[in-house]
């Protein structure tokens, strides 16, 4: 049984198969939906909510349950998890829904390696037999044996889930037991504006260039590693993040100081790119399914990275080559690595780069809701973090020690 989701429009997405009664009524119980007779299909509404209902509703006709063979066919990102994926059927299931659920490569391997764990520590314990008494021992574990953060807690309790909801079909109301691990609040590390000027003095090249960007502009690392030539606009000031945390697009300033050696740069990037071209390769990774909508895109110099690794890639099984961004963890490096020279005394990383960006405008006067649209925080509550710089200047509170 095939059903096919295509886009329709601009805000509704098509939905068409053979005839099929359990099918016909899985797309009649999505709200919104609407039989498009000229057409020959049905279309809903293209929002998250319509989709997860629209494949819960697949899921729960098994018309879509399907054996896995010996090798079962998985993205080279989740590698890690590839013998576990190929031994347990329901591995592979569980990695299917999240790719249909358009959950992010990075959260699909973490997600899998903690089923795995999951499952290796109860592998006496038959898959159906699994409850929520066996997701708080887990978690309790984590906390007391490995002392893992709450945050981590958190993030193998909603893999979990996941797969309690979705591939079990378990009723979430029978999970409200499970032990929730509160999150503590902590300060963020900022950088003060003569240690940010002393670090960047340390690097060189194109990661001082990066870690200028991380604080001109609020970036996370890797927001500003997937940066293309087309997202950077020198005219209106603006850099472009597509596809930030949250699957979110924003805009936020191109800093004045940046527009000369970031276009010095581009044109570095645009000479590798010819030389890639005239060896006969050039191509990049294109988002989703753009590769197939447009097959010269991945080929265009608007489709590059800003910031391109050293050596090219090559595809194995295809030979093809081509280059992906500059590793995360090279960035990283670099950073500490600065710090220490600087002789700075601070757990610091790419990140704080991030929080200084915020810290320094709330210091400059700059309003919280503006600070929120440039971090691209959903809600105020998670900027109001740095407001800790309240305390802090000429018009801060001043010690009744200092007044003796």
């Amino acid at each position: 049984m095939n059903v096919i989701i295509g886009a329709y429009g601009i805000n509704e997405l098509s939905v068409a198969f053979g005839y099929n009664e359990p099918v016909l009524n899985a797309v009649r119980n999505v709200t919104g939906r609407k039989w498009i007779e000229k057409e020959c299909f049905w279309s809903i509404p293209d929002t998250q909510q319509s989709i997860d209902q629209l494949l819960n509703n697949l899921y729960q006709t098994h018309l879509f349950d399907y054996p896995v063979p010996d090798t079962v066919s998985i993205p080279p990102e989740i590698s890690t998890v590839q013998k576990e994926t190929k031994s347990r059927p329901d591995m592979a299931k569980y990695v299917t829904l999240l790719e249909a659920k358009h959950y992010s490569k990075r959260t699909i391997e973490t997600y899998a390696k903690w089923l795995t764990q999951f499952h290796t520590r109860f592998i006496s314990v038959p898959a159906g037999m699994l409850t929520e008494k066996e997701i708080n021992i887990f978690l309790s574990e984590l906390a007391s044996k490995r002392n893992v953060s709450a945050s981590t807690q958190n993030q193998a309790l909603a893999a979990l889930l996941f797969y309690f909801r979705y591939v079990r079909g378990d009723n979430p109301q029978l999970l409200e037991s499970v032990i929730r691990a509160k999150k503590p609040v902590r300060l963020p590390v900022v950088f003060s504006r003569k240690e940010v000027a002393d670090v960047l003095a340390v690097m060189e090249g194109d990661k001082q260039l990066i870690a200028r960007l991380l604080y001109g502009t609020g970036m996370r690392l890797n927001e500003c590693l997937n940066l293309r030539i087309q997202d950077i606009d020198f005219d209106r000031n603006e850099i472009t993040i597509r596809n930030g945390k949250g699957a979110k697009d924003r805009r936020t300033m191109l800093p004045q100081s940046l527009k000369e050696p970031l276009e010095e740069h581009i044109k570095k990037v645009k000479c590798i790119h010819e030389r890639d071209l005239a060896d006969g390769w050039g191509k990049t990774v294109l988002p989703g399914a753009l590769d197939k909508k447009y097959p010269q895109a991945s080929s265009d110099f608007r489709w590059q990275w800003v910031f391109p690794q050293k050596n090219r890639w090559r595809n194995s099984e295809t030979g093809i080559e081509g280059r992906y961004h500059m590793d995360a963890s090279i960035m990283e490096r670099a950073v500490q690595s600065a710090v220490r020279i600087a002789g700075i005394c601070k757990t610091a990383c790419c990140h704080t780069f991030r929080h200084s960006f915020a810290t320094h405008l709330i210091e400059n006067g700059y309003d919280i809701r503006t600070v929120q649209e440039l971090l691209g925080h959903s809600d105020v509550k998670t900027t109001m973090i740095y407001t800790h710089v309240l305390n802090k200047g000429p018009s801060g509170v001043n010690s009744p020690l200092d007044r003796l």
